[in-house]
């Protein structure tokens, strides 16, 4: 097998593994979707209660699941990059000397500008860290709605989801709010400028 064919088939792989994982991700999204839709509706919960479940909970969930897969798979692209680009610049440079191919070196000239290119963006967007932060709040959220579902951990003393509400609602604001608090101080930082910081804490309000 030639190395042209060899990368054509390692190319192949990535973009099947990347269909396979946005399929995936659309999958699991739809199914917690309609799943958390569902318990919801079996709550004995006011109409406007369960709206506002819906509205606050249920909807910064969901996005934080979007938000997570969105910024892993950019990390991933961006990452695998830098990693297999700046594996193949040394073996390319030594190719085009030992075979004197010119356009080897041009190839490899043009690598090391994508891999400089990769490790800038993701330096500045700080991807892995919106990863792991969205992450982190979309599993803190499910948390805490599955023990305010089953009224255990925190909403054990209550004897109803009625009762437990209130408490319910005002975790899910600190988390929220914790969450903000991370992204525009410790991700977002000084960097972006105002714009996208007004756009986090809108939706935060929301």
């Amino acid at each position: 097998m030639t190395s042209e064919t060899g990368s054509e088939d390692r190319a192949h792989t990535n973009a099947v593994s990347e269909k396979d994982r946005v399929e995936s991700d659309q999958l699991y999204f739809d199914w917690l979707k309609t799943d958390l839709n569902a318990l919801i509706d079996e709550l004995e919960l006011s109409d406007m209660r369960k709206h506002m479940l819906r509205s606050r909970w249920l909807d910064q969930v969901l996005w934080m699941e979007h938000r997570a897969d969105w910024a892993r798979n950019w990390y991933y692209r961006l990452r695998l990059t830098a990693i297999i680009g700046g594996i193949l610049i040394p073996i390319s440079v030594t190719v085009s000397q030992v075979a004197a191919l010119g356009w080897v070196a041009w190839f490899a000239t043009g690598l090391g500008a994508l891999v400089a290119i990769s490790a800038a963006v993701e330096e500045f967007y700080h991807f892995g860290d919106r990863w792991r932060n969205a992450r982190n709040t979309a599993e803190l959220l499910k948390a805490e709605g599955w023990q305010f579902f089953q009224l255990t951990g925190a909403y054990g003393r209550y004897k109803t989801h009625n009762d437990a509400y209130e408490k319910f609602a005002a975790r899910v604001e600190e988390a929220i709010q914790r969450d903000v608090h991370i992204y525009i101080s410790e991700i977002v930082g000084e960097r972006e400028g105002g714009e996208e910081k007004d756009e986090v804490e809108a939706r935060a309000e929301e």
